[in-house]
């Protein structure tokens, strides 16, 4: 006989739930496909943005197919970094900004939280900059400083008044939208099979390319958006060494994805040899060839690729990076003071993180007015092409300590490709800092 008491409590318990907006307790069942994945597609999707898009347009344009092979290995070596960043985070229970203040010489935090004021306050005009771009060629009806500020308010109102599930989930649509548009422009351009193959799995470095080519596999996939993962897989409750491989599974499917989607726009110019150009001004050029070889619909699916990709850096900037900067101020006072009372994992809208979150979306106005003055674009090259190394070094130390994360410590595989990692993007550094004393513009970083 059915426990009729029994059942209408837990449904009245279920009710209160969902009107309390309480989490309900997991269910024993086997997860969802949505549960499975998520976070990973937010910090691939943050860290594909118009440098991304204008660093593969011009590998296509200049190198043909033959350079294919340089976004695989970005790709993987940005899954190998972004799982050393979820692998500390599960064996300790701390992010690892937490790990590396605490445990690391005080210097190490100070510098992060000064590279992440100057990242954040150049990145942040970029990012919004090339919204506006993107707005305009799209809908015509503001100027694309209009469109920037916009842009601007309204990912501050969408972080500022929403939740992370939200978040996620526009994050997905816009990414899902970005892939398939952008792989649906590549498909009709039909590149040589042979080449296609022959330019991804046989390295080659055509003469003089070999910064620039440095400087695209820096920019697979973001830089320091990538500290944001432990974030996000908190805020979806994953937790724990049981969890790793769930987040390596998640990061491996999103950063696939990001992998065919650098591919996708290289062939685009390789196949669609768009005017020479520079910048964003390239990205329009190659719009407007896509429109003469495919249409109307062509331009037009390309031109929504190109919004989204840079629509959801901007988001996913606005949301993430705040976590960075409350918790790196709170770790440095813990340091200070051992007494202070620190989560572990800073998940509440801080004073800080709203504090960071104004000063991301006030930056495009400022350094508007200040015209990008020279002196900060410098420091910013140099410490976004520092960050990579400096990643890599952190993780071999910290990971490798069996006493810091017991079982999840590196294997030695792992220990390779962040040697590999170190070596490549230390030598993208020494390449910028040789470039910039010898006065010739940078590739970027960060």
């Amino acid at each position: 006989m059915p426990n009729h008491s029994a059942s209408t409590a837990a449904l009245s318990v279920r009710f209160l739930s969902l009107l309390s907006n309480a989490p309900t307790p997991a269910s024993p069942t086997r997860p969802s496909w949505r549960d499975s994945f998520g976070p990973g597609f937010v910090v691939a999707a943050t860290g594909v943005g118009a440098g991304d898009l204008i660093a593969a347009s011009v590998a296509g344009q200049r190198y043909g197919l033959s350079v294919l092979w340089i976004v695989a290995i970005g790709a993987f070596l940005k899954w190998t970094l972004n799982d050393g960043v979820a692998r500390w985070q599960f064996a300790t229970g701390t992010t690892l900004i937490a790990g590396w203040t605490q445990r690391l010489p005080r210097v190490v935090g100070w510098y992060f939280l000064c590279y992440l004021v100057l990242w954040g306050f150049l990145v942040a005009a970029a990012l919004a900059a090339a919204c506006g771009v993107a707005a305009h060629a799209l809908w015509p009806v503001l100027p694309s400083a209009g469109w920037a500020v916009l842009h601007s308010i309204v990912g501050l109102g969408l972080v500022w008044f929403g939740r992370y599930r939200r978040f996620e989930m526009i994050m997905q649509w816009l990414m899902g939208a970005m892939f398939v548009v952008v792989v649906v422009c590549a498909l009709p351009l039909a590149p040589n099979p042979q080449a296609f193959l022959h330019g991804l799995l046989v390295p080659t470095v055509p003469e003089g390319s070999a910064r620039f080519l440095l400087g695209v596999m820096g920019g697979v996939g973001g830089s320091v958006t990538l500290l944001c993962y432990g974030y996000w897989t908190h805020e979806r409750g994953w937790s724990g060494p049981n969890a790793h491989r769930r987040s390596q599974i998640d990061l491996g499917v999103a950063y696939f994805l990001t992998g065919l989607f650098g591919l996708a726009m290289i062939v685009i110019a390789a196949e669609a040899k768009p005017a020479d150009a520079s910048g964003p001004a390239l990205v329009l050029a190659l719009a407007a060839r896509l429109g003469e070889l495919l249409g109307p619909a062509g331009r037009l699916c390309f031109l929504i690729g190109f919004w989204c990709a840079v629509a959801t850096s901007l988001l996913g900037v606005w949301q993430g990076v705040p976590y960075l900067f409350s918790d790196t101020l709170a770790q440095l006072r813990r340091r200070r003071d051992p007494h202070a009372s620190v989560p572990p994992i800073i998940l509440a809208h801080t004073r800080s993180y709203r504090g960071f979150l104004l000063f991301l979306a006030v930056a495009p106005l400022i350094l508007h007015y200040f015209q990008r003055p020279l002196t900060l674009v410098i420091l910013y090259a140099i410490a976004g092409a520092f960050f990579m190394p400096f990643l890599a070094s952190v993780l071999l130390v910290m990971n490798n300590r069996t006493d810091w994360v017991g079982p999840l410590k590196n294997r030695t595989w792992v220990n390779v490709v962040l040697v590999l990692s170190l070596l490549l993007f230390g030598g993208l550094f020494a390449i910028e800092i040789s470039a910039i004393l010898a006065g010739k513009p940078s590739t970027g970083g960060g």
